[in-house]
């Protein structure tokens, strides 16, 4: 002990940093550079670009709303102020309600598509789900202002939000879906559909863009969806109905379900209604659903229209990542992101923060270095590790990580 203690053993080995921050809040600017600031120029008192990289951040860490946005910015203003102007300190809950109500929507969902194609280059999208999701909690009784509608684009192989459009309520989302689909490249992809959607000019857009389509069949088109319902059940009686092309058991939070999938030549059937009408229609698909619960049994079955051959593989695949829109991104948006609790209800507020959210849904699920997590801890991680909020934002932005060299 008269000789004191040993040099200590340096055991850690310097870190390497992906990319700079302040490269990567550049590459965050440059998304959302075509915004215009709402604001006049006197009351600039903090810039745009610091108010939306807070509020990104802020929700990428699971923040809901303005106040938590001025608290993330708080919280890590040290750690801010190192790659952010900030020439005011961090903004109000107030300044970033104000702005964020008046930056126009159409301007914002386009920055984000722009960013979502730097994602999508080399993913090869082989599956778009389509479907509408209501905001509950901007609905205001008061000012007579019915809640949002937003009808979004899932890529249901890379668990990504490719697009979104706002629609006025669930009966125009005839109207919006082709407004969407004119805004991706769905070249060479499968489009899945619920029933609102199979519509014939609808199928004739998919297939002029060189794409597939598989329509779910409901009673909306009653008299084809009566035929298709009665071969079935002929066939089921007089037990002629063909070999099905995929069958599946599956079991899990105390469930079993069992998927028989049965692809149906065109030809097979005599006369359908109206079936010249539904462009490059080649296959009738029935799928025929039985879950068992722990305290009862649901049987299921359902019927689609598809431009697919009958013999294609994807066929049954394709139906069930349809569902993904409704598990990873309505259900995650609600209960992780708190979307349909959300009460922001004034101007373009909740339109808005639908993107910033879809933003750090996506920027989450690209996220996918050392440990898999849930959604939940990536939020909290990314709220408590600045580190790890760094390795979400250059999952984020791919083109700028990879034209970058590492630094240590």
């Amino acid at each position: 002990m008269s000789q004191g203690f040993a040099p200590a053993i340096e055991l850690t080995t310097p870190r390497a940093v992906p990319l700079e921050i302040s490269a990567l809040s550049q590459g965050l600017v440059d998304c959302f550079k075509s915004v215009a600031d709402p604001r006049v120029e006197r009351g600039q008192w903090h810039h745009l670009s610091d108010i939306l990289i807070i509020a990104i951040l802020s929700t990428i860490a699971g923040g809901q709303g303005w106040e938590a946005m001025e608290l993330y910015g708080s919280g890590k203003q040290a750690w801010l102020s190192t790659f952010l102007a900030l020439p005011n300190g961090i903004p109000s809950p107030d300044t970033f309600r104000r702005v964020m109500e008046r930056l126009h929507p159409k301007q914002m969902e386009a920055a984000f598509e722009n960013w979502v194609r730097t994602l999508v280059t080399d993913l090869g999208v082989q599956v778009i789900a389509i479907d509408g999701k209501q905001l509950r909690g901007s609905y205001d009784r008061h000012n007579r202002k019915k809640c949002l509608y937003l009808v979004s684009a899932w890529a249901a192989d890379h668990r990504l939000v490719l697009g979104q459009t706002k629609v006025r309520d669930k009966s125009n989302e005839i109207t919006a879906i082709p407004a969407l689909l004119e805004l991706l490249d769905i070249t060479g992809c499968i489009v899945t559909l619920d029933a609102m959607g199979t519509q014939k000019t609808i199928a004739a857009q998919i297939q002029g863009a060189n794409a597939d389509y598989i329509l779910c069949l409901k009673k909306n088109h009653p008299t084809l969806f009566q035929q298709v319902q009665t071969w079935f059940e002929t066939a089921q009686t007089e037990n002629t109905l063909p070999k099905s092309a995929d069958y599946t058991v599956e079991s899990g939070h105390h469930r079993i379900e069992k998927r028989e999938v049965w692809t149906i030549p065109l030809s097979t059937f005599p006369s359908l209604h109206e079936a010249d009408g539904w462009v490059g229609l080649r296959t009738i698909v029935i799928v025929e659903r039985t879950r068992q619960l722990w305290h009862k049994i649901t049987h299921e079955i359902q019927f689609y229209l598809t431009s697919l051959d009958a013999d294609n593989p994807r066929i049954g695949g394709a139906i069930r990542q349809h569902w993904g829109i409704e598990n990873s991104q309505h259900w995650v948006l609600d209960v992780t992101f708190g979307e349909d609790a959300c009460r922001v209800r004034s101007m373009h507020g909740p339109q808005n923060l639908a993107v910033l959210r879809r933003f750090a849904l996506n920027a989450l699920n690209r996220e996918s270095t050392g440990k898999k997590r849930s959604l939940v801890q990536k939020t909290r991680l990314a709220a408590m590790s600045d580190d790890y909020m760094v390795k979400v934002l250059v999952a984020a932005l791919p083109e700028l990580s990879q034209s970058s060299s590492p630094t240590t």
